[in-house]
């Protein structure tokens, strides 16, 4: 930490410490067995009105560990991916894998084929934990993976009778929500965990060096590469956090709503790592986009903390339902994935009494990395101030530090960044320097007060929703098109999502159409990824080596 650093935290009167015991815990069963001494009896997770204590998930996760470790005798280092939404299995299928000390793999349910098969070859993941729903994107690509376990889920299978059989049969059979597929030699979830009884756990020596996520985001090739995020990382970062909001909240006394996905860094980190460390109840939504059941979800528990992106403040806003909410007792409001808008967070204030607090992290940082005190009276347009024992940056184009009120690269330093990306050295050696800064890519500025602010991003990386898109895998799919000559992909402004992907082609074939464009791309990409705009030209500019200028194209 430098002397302009230093100064400015001693002026930090939010009770924040500088310095953390890192070395509390060695791994993240640690904290999680802790938290199940202090709180068994208290609701840990809730979803669709069922809800699963402390000492529950232990028994659940523990069990499914066993099923792993010794039924299925997977060997260490295992990769093992998870492919759920916020459901109660969520956290006992996690749990139970870093508890067998095995690697998890989070994997985005929405997942097309390709992109699916993609991150499990690449992880080399040997078993998965999916739900039915998805089953059949699986099953198109499963012999070019290495997958030879499957536990197959159901929405219903921890809900209790009759109601988890009452939900099964009408998503599968009513709502005819769950497509035909064919998995041989699968297990059933409920299966595996009544297997995991029958045996003892050998307790795995993990330390904070130990892998224990595969977190897969973009990069300049196009293809998704795996953050290498050990028990280490993930535990400074639940401490971190933890010693950050403190002055904020009460030990076993919280229940923080759970919306955005938990194989999202966000919401996996600081949700369910750093609320179940604290005893805090997690009210999982599996359906954040249903905005009226979700409103009605919240409204029947006593709240106290969210965490979201300003789509998903935004859409609440716009809902009159929400305004008639009891907030009193609402303590904290997090925004993160990307930018806050100004008049979100204004309106948001006015609404429910509490001001937005803007953090910034990277899935590379496990994710936290700078946030803004959570005492703040009202939105500040900044990302905050580095969270304790972490480093923050200005750097030119040369590596040189810079003095606070100039713009350039942020470059991030701490014990929750990540040991590299899985498999990637040439990558990783991009990014991540020898005396350990990380390259963030984003454009920013550290005022003469110590908070920071982000200006633009250095990449060409769209955030849509606060999900990261990759204008190389987009070019890609869509050149895939026999009438496609040239493309280019940019991001462009939308009210709803932050970002839309806007893509620029020149016509092979003139008879080409925005709709055939549009329907190869609904095959191939994920919904965020779908191009919203669609613009043919004669030409795409060009630097003189032949490059696309994509930032000519923005102007």
């Amino acid at each position: 930490m430098n002397s302009t650093e230093k100064a400015w935290l001693a002026n930090y009167q939010t009770g924040v410490p500088a310095e953390i015991n890192l070395d509390e815990f060695a791994s993240i069963p640690e904290v999680i067995e802790q938290s199940v001494k202090k709180y068994s009896e208290r609701a840990a997770f809730i979803n669709m009105g069922k809800a699963i204590n402390y000492q529950e998930l232990d028994r659940l996760s523990l069990q499914f560990a066993c099923y792993l470790q010794q039924h299925l005798k997977l060997p260490a280092g295992s990769r093992v991916a998870v492919m759920l939404p916020n459901l109660l299995q969520y956290p006992v299928a996690i749990f139970g894998i870093l508890r067998a000390g095995y690697v998890v793999v989070n994997v985005n349910p929405l997942y097309t084929p390709r992109e699916l098969q993609h991150q499990l070859k690449d992880s080399g993941a040997t078993t998965i934990v999916i739900l039915a729903n998805f089953a059949h994107t699986l099953e198109q690509i499963i012999k070019q993976t290495d997958i030879q376990h499957i536990v197959l889920c159901q929405i219903g299978d921890l809900l209790g009778q009759p109601k988890g059989w009452i939900v099964n049969t009408v998503v599968k059979y009513i709502k005819k929500m769950v497509p035909a597929y064919t998995l041989p030699g699968h297990i059933k979830f409920n299966q595996a965990i009544s297997y995991g009884q029958q045996y003892t756990l050998n307790k795995p020596k993990l330390d904070h060096s130990s892998l224990a996520f595969l977190q897969y985001t973009g990069g300049t090739t196009g293809l998704a590469k795996g953050a290498m995020l050990s028990h280490g990382n993930i535990v400074a970062n639940m401490q971190q956090a933890h010693a950050w909001i403190k002055p904020a909240v009460e030990e076993g006394k919280e229940l923080i709503v759970t919306a955005l996905p938990l194989y999202h860094i966000f919401s996996l980190t600081a949700n369910c790592m750093v609320f179940s460390k604290i005893g805090a109840t997690n009210l999982l939504i599996t359906n954040p986009r249903d905005i009226p059941d979700f409103v009605k979800t919240i409204a029947a528990y006593p709240v106290t903390c969210m965490t979201g992106v300003n789509t998903l403040f935004n859409a609440l806003l716009n809902n009159a339902d929400f305004a008639k909410l009891d907030f009193s007792k609402w303590k904290l409001a997090l925004g993160g994935g990307m930018a806050v808008q100004h008049a979100v967070a204004d309106r948001w204030k006015k609404v429910t009494g509490v001001a937005l607090a803007e953090a910034y992290g990277l899935t590379e940082t496990s994710p936290a990395a700078i946030i803004n005190p959570i005492n703040i009276k009202e939105y500040n347009g900044m990302i905050g101030l580095p969270i304790s024992h972490t480093d923050a940056q200005i750097r030119d184009s040369d590596g040189n530090v810079l003095a606070p009120g100039q713009t350039g690269e942020l470059f991030i330093r701490g014990p929750q960044v990540m040991q590299g990306y899985w498999q990637r050295p040439e990558e990783t050696k991009e990014v991540l320097g020898e005396d350990g800064f990380l390259a963030t890519g984003d454009i920013a500025i550290m005022q003469p007060s110590g908070y920071f602010q982000i200006v633009d991003r250095k990449k060409d990386m769209v955030l849509v929703s606060g999900f990261n898109v990759y204008p190389n895998e987009i070019e890609n799919v869509v050149a895939e098109l026999d009438g496609v000559l040239e493309v280019a992909c940019i991001g462009v402004p939308d009210e709803k999502t932050g970002e839309a992907v806007k893509v620029i082609i020149v016509k092979k074939d003139p008879s080409l159409t925005s709709e055939a464009v549009l329907q190869h791309c609904r095959t191939h990409l994920t919904n965020y990824k779908i191009p919203r705009v669609i613009e043919f030209r004669d030409s795409l500019p060009k630097s003189n080596v032949g490059k696309i200028l994509r930032r000519e194209l923005r102007t």
